[in-house]
């Protein structure tokens, strides 16, 4: 399993959002770039919205970012798409046989390393921003321009 795609989903729509500030960002525009539909994009604007990383206005097409680029971390962007739930990037089963000594022990084994991972993870995150999302873009379009 992997981490659901509305997470780059997510930092696809506020990079674009940002690089075409001046033009309209409508969820087919936004659909086009993601090469998905317009509901999809909807949908995750809405989670979006409610994170308070973007604005938009019924009735109105296109969306602006509420804050700058700079103040949006990637893991703003994770938390808002829902990726998971507090602390249960791992799953870890249950119901083990109690007689199995794998069985009875692989959770507490295991859970405190899930945990610092997953911890370790949100803090690089915690480091990247839009803006750097958007820069990095920008430096690597600077060669395709030819």
């Amino acid at each position: 399993m992997s981490i659901s795609s509305r997470f780059s989903v997510g930092i696809h729509i506020l990079a674009l959002i940002e690089l075409n500030k001046d033009g309209t960002s409508s969820s087919e525009f936004l659909a086009d770039s993601v090469n998905t539909n317009p509901t999809l994009i909807r949908k995750i604007m809405g989670m979006l919205k409610k994170a308070g990383l973007i604005v938009v206005q019924p009735g109105i097409a296109g969306a602006k970012l509420a804050k700058e680029p700079s103040f949006i971390t990637l893991l703003d962007v994770y938390k808002a798409v829902e990726v998971v739930q507090e602390k249960e990037l791992f799953s870890v089963h249950e119901n083990s046989h109690p007689n199995c000594p794998v069985g009875r022990n692989i959770q507490d084994s295991i859970t405190p390393i899930l945990s610092a991972a997953q911890l370790a993870m949100e803090k690089v995150l915690g480091n990247v921003t839009i803006e750097d999302i958007i820069k990095d873009i920008v430096e690597k379009e600077k060669f395709n321009v030819l």
